[in-house]
């Protein structure tokens, strides 16, 4: 990537940018640009003075709406810090004529790794147990084996099928839905396919499609196996938090465990309920934060700015859709 200095300021709302065993940031300064960090939650107050001179947005998983885009006049590309890029306005982008790249597959391995590790957690009740000891209660909970059961996965990209690999090593029967893959698809990668309302006797489900819509409210929940687990490391729009609250109560649910609780609520958030400790399992959004994933993300994020400020097309550009 060597070539003319650059000038300029890349805003980076990245927490974890840089943060691993790659100094990516360094690629930066020494291309001749400079380096402004600043808060992940995007918070256009706080942010509008760094976007203003800005040519480069390394962004993390805040908004970017038109009105950060407004901001920045001089702002030639927002590269995502990872592989959503829901919270991106894409059209708004697109019409100020700003690139918008992203890192498909960085963090792949990461997030299925972190999904298996919660549905160990969940079937084993590690997290109970941890609890119940340090309160001096040694009784044992009776729990499962993971081998023989059935996983159901709701989207199969490159997540989904990286926990389908694992599962199969492991001797689980995987059953997968995507309405975006053919049937042929799905059992080329090593599941059987089958529709939302196939999977309602698996014994655990783990949610990897994209987007904000929910795709486990009540009524779904309601089809469900008493004992089901289910691992949401996606998004928390996937779920209608108060209604997995309501099964988790009513006994018509095993366990929920998520790495995205999303916002909480005025009065609290349903899930973190005192009496649902036992069955919540939360993380802080934390699935991709390994060292090789930050890397990733941060080598790929880092290049896309390099090769757009340096007049080169960028990989993994991520389109406006038009109708």
């Amino acid at each position: 990537m060597t070539g003319p200095a650059l000038t300029g300021d890349v805003v980076v709302t990245a927490r974890s940018y840089s943060g691993g065993s790659v100094d990516v940031e360094s690629q930066l300064t020494a291309a001749g640009l400079r380096v402004l960090r600043a808060p992940a939650d995007h918070d256009l107050a706080t942010l509008a003075g760094a976007l203003s001179g800005a040519v480069a947005w390394i962004a993390g998983t805040g908004p970017v709406g038109p009105e950060h885009l407004a901001a920045a006049p001089h702002l030639r590309i927002v590269a995502r810090y990872g592989v959503g890029v829901d919270a991106v306005d894409l059209a708004a982008a697109e019409a100020r004529g700003v690139l918008v790249t992203n890192t498909p597959g960085a963090n792949s391995t990461a997030v299925a790794e972190h999904a298996l590790t919660l549905l160990l957690a969940a079937m084993r009740h590690v997290v109970r147990d941890d609890r119940q000891l340090r309160a001096g209660d040694t009784s044992v909970t009776r729990a499962r084996e993971l081998t023989g059961m059935r996983v159901g996965i709701v989207g199969f990209g490159r997540i989904g099928r990286a926990l389908c690999v694992r599962l199969q090593a492991l001797g689980v029967q995987v059953l997968a839905s995507d309405p975006w893959l053919s049937d042929e698809d799905v059992r080329a990668a090593g599941a059987e396919p089958a529709d939302l309302a196939g999977l309602a006797d698996c014994d655990a489900l783990s949610l990897h499609a994209p987007g904000g819509e929910a795709v486990l409210d009540a009524a779904a929940l309601e089809r469900l196996r008493p004992d089901c687990i289910v691992v949401n490391t996606a998004r928390a729009a996937l779920v209608d938090a108060g209604a997995v609250a309501a099964a988790l109560r009513e006994g018509r649910l095993g366990c929920y465990a998520t790495d995205d609780l999303g916002p909480a609520p005025e009065g609290g958030h349903p899930l973190l309920a005192p009496d649902l400790a036992d069955r919540v399992i939360a993380t802080p959004h934390s699935a991709a934060q390994t060292v090789e994933a930050v890397d990733n993300m941060g080598t790929g994020s880092t290049r896309a700015v390099l090769d757009v400020l340096a007049g080169r097309t960028p990989a993994n550009r991520v389109p406006a859709p038009h109708s």
